[in-house]
């Protein structure tokens, strides 16, 4: 079949304005946790709903671990941005890492300490993890990640050294935390959503510990911290505050189409197509309805949590004891939440 020469001219057409368009676009490089860890989810949507371009950008997520993973991503300069929970970013802080804070996603702190059902006869509480292998969201040597963080802080307050397990990184999606479960690698992880729901539909995990539980949280010092943040160097706020203003942007419209949509309109727009996968994420998005910020901004009682777990968790530690939440903060593109 001969293609006739206008259709020819008009293809050519396009694909030359399709190359000048991505042209035009600003590559920004981002690193978070995932892929489809629900922390993280306004991340894995900028791209699929297209709001990125919309600001004129091409953004390149690269997923990793663990949030003390993205931070190196970003003070390497691998990245312009990560996504991390912000008590790593202010353990990273106190270790000399250049990082600021410009945005808030996350609402509520979403993790689950989840033990393999093997062991539901000999594990009933905290304590009963002396001798067990313990597995976390990858940390660096220069900051510890909050699942870290979280589970450090709640074995030493049911009095267990932490001598007296074993610590391994269990990354931060569902490959790496179902594997380390199902292999028996560890016999508990600070595990995250929907990962840890899951788990336990699969029966294969009991919950110890549930961020999402009162009787969890009353325990915890700051147990309200700001978990997922969008943060920064310093010097990509001086050198290019454009770029940092086009982020926020980007980020605050994924934050509100999530406000302004159903959960399934959420997991339709991320293609996922695995029924395991997609009913793990539909029950966790329905059951943690205030998971997101609607606008990214922070919240003053939310940043004293943080800094109030913070401080809790690295008690001892003169540096780390100094470091004042507000000095790696910057709101200027957001601001701050008038529900406080």
């Amino acid at each position: 079949m001969v293609i006739p020469a206008r259709t020819l001219f008009a293809f050519a057409l396009m694909l030359i304005a399709t190359l000048a368009s991505a042209q035009d676009m600003e590559k920004i490089v981002i690193s978070a946790p995932g892929p489809r860890n629900i922390s993280y989810l306004p991340v894995d949507l900028i791209p699929a709903i297209g709001v990125d371009r919309e600001e004129g950008v091409a953004l390149e997520i690269l997923h990793t671990g663990g949030g003390a993973v993205a931070l190196h991503n970003l003070v390497t300069r691998n990245a312009d941005f990560a996504v991390a929970g912000f008590p790593a970013a202010m353990s990273l802080s106190a270790n000399g890492g250049d990082v600021v804070g410009v945005a808030a996603v996350d609402d509520v702190p979403l993790f689950v300490l989840m033990v393999r059902v093997g062991l539901k006869g000999q594990v009933k509480r905290i304590s009963d993890l002396r001798g067990k292998v313990i597995g976390v969201n990858t940390s660096t040597r220069n900051s510890k990640t909050t699942s870290q963080q979280l589970a450090e802080l709640l074995l030493k307050s049911d009095g267990v050294d932490l001598d007296m397990v074993r610590i391994v990184p269990a990354g931060q999606s569902w490959v790496e935390q179902s594997s380390l479960i199902n292999s028996g690698s560890a016999d508990a992880v600070m595990g995250d959503e929907p990962f840890a729901s899951r788990l336990l539909a699969e029966g294969k995990v009991f919950f110890l510990a549930n961020l999402a539980d009162p009787a969890t949280t009353k325990r915890i010092a700051g147990a309200n911290f700001l978990h997922a943040a969008l943060v920064t160097r310093s010097d990509m706020i001086r050198v290019e505050p454009q770029k940092v203003e086009k982020m926020v942007r980007v980020m605050v419209k994924s934050l509100q189409w999530i406000a302004k949509h159903k959960p399934a309109d959420i997991v339709d727009k991320l293609k996922v197509t695995d029924p395991e996968e997609r009913a793990s994420l539909l029950r966790a998005l329905r059951a943690y309805p205030r998971a997101y910020s609607r606008d990214g901004r922070f919240s003053a009682s939310q940043l004293k949590e943080t800094e109030r777990f913070f401080r809790k968790t690295s008690e001892g530690d003169a540096q780390a004891q100094s470091r004042e939440i507000e000095s790696i903060i910057d709101d200027r593109w957001v601001g701050r939440s008038k529900r406080d």
